[in-house]
């Protein structure tokens, strides 16, 4: 494998599950930044630190590269790896928007390889806990699902390698709904199927800020159960992250994000016992009017993404996460961003958008 890019997400959310997993071997790294070569050649003797895609793609020993970089370079980036008849992981969003994604699924098809675009947030650990509690019936059928990704991040200022994510040009995808967006999207979907219309608010709140940093979406669905999204930079005080109401019960949640980030980090790896567990002050619980039980929370685990791309790559097993779950997430994104400009509920078909 080849890691395209070593900010926050080569460093913290690809590498080390790379190097965790026995099936893979990271052998190079693409990154200009001196202090980033040094961290490479320090953290992973064994990888070599290459100045281009080029470069990179000119290796013999390459069967799949990882893109994670600035988020307008996702799409030519995708297209030049696949076009060298490699796999492909590409962070999220994939694209700007799903007509840029379904090229570059398109491509991958011609190629015969896979692009899989990396929505880790699926294991969460509280996320994998409603799942769970979904799948053993013990809500009912769903018919709310908010989930709430919110920060304190006042000061809009960024480092000047995250400048990006303050660009307006919609070319750029930068903004709170494409940093958490596709997240929370992602896992709405997963529980609840492809949604019939979206409704979104795309505010700035905070000052000096030039792109979202404050959203809001409301999606429906065949049946009558809505989905309520929330994502915010400006909330000093967020709210549990899950408040998922069944016919039979109600999983209310923690506001404490998944402890594996945190963990990554500061340096620690996902081959620690005990990875991604949270103590008992951190359970979200089930609540059916005067009856509370505590739920404790599954143990994140984002090398089970990893995991599924080497079944994919090496058994021909099915993607942990496919370019169509991806496209189908962009989609909503495109009507959100049509909703808010024009203040419309936008009704989502196949591949087709209607006011």
């Amino acid at each position: 494998m080849g890691l395209v890019g070593y900010g926050l997400g080569g460093s913290v959310f690809h590498a080390p599950f790379i190097e965790a997993d026995p099936e893979l071997e990271l052998v190079a790294v693409v990154t200009t930044d001196p202090h980033r070569r040094a961290l490479v050649r320090e953290r992973h003797p064994h990888a070599e630190v290459v100045g281009s895609v080029d470069e990179l793609l000119a290796r013999a020993d390459l069967d799949l590269v990882v893109v994670t970089t600035p988020n307008a370079t996702h799409v030519p980036l995708a297209l030049a790896v696949l076009r060298s008849s490699r796999h492909v992981v590409v962070d999220k969003p994939v694209a700007p928007g799903a007509a840029e994604a379904r090229a570059v699924a398109a491509v991958a098809a011609e190629q015969q390889r896979v692009c899989f675009p990396f929505h880790n947030r699926r294991w969460d650990g509280d996320f994998r806990t409603v799942r769970d509690l979904v799948s053993q019936g013990r809500l009912g059928p769903l018919q709310r699902v908010e989930i709430r990704w919110e920060r304190w991040r006042p000061d809009p200022a960024p480092a000047p390698e995250k400048a990006w994510k303050e660009d307006p040009d919609p070319g750029a995808a930068a903004g709170v709904h494409f940093d958490l967006g596709p997240h929370v999207i992602d896992q709405a979907l997963l529980l609840l199927g492809r949604p019939t219309t979206v409704y979104a608010e795309l505010g700035t709140r905070r000052a000096g800020a030039r792109t979202v940093d404050d959203a809001f979406l409301a999606l429906t669905f065949a049946g009558g159960a809505v989905a309520h999204l929330t994502m915010s930079l400006a909330v000093g005080g967020p709210m549990p992250r899950f408040h998922v109401v069944g016919r039979d019960a109600t999983y209310v949640g923690v506001t404490a994000l998944d402890p594996q980030e945190a963990a990554l980090a500061a340096g620690r790896r996902p081959t620690e016992p005990s990875w991604g567990t949270v103590g008992d002050g951190e359970w979200g619980s089930l609540r059916a009017g005067d009856r509370v039980a505590v739920v404790p929370t599954l143990p994140g685990d984002y090398g089970a993404f990893y995991r599924g791309v080497a079944r994919t790559v090496l058994a021909d097993d099915s993607p942990p996460v496919t370019m169509r779950e991806a496209i189908t997430v962009l989609e909503v994104l495109d009507a959100a961003r049509r909703s808010a400009a024009e203040g419309t509920v936008v009704r989502l078909d196949e591949g087709t958008l209607h006011s």
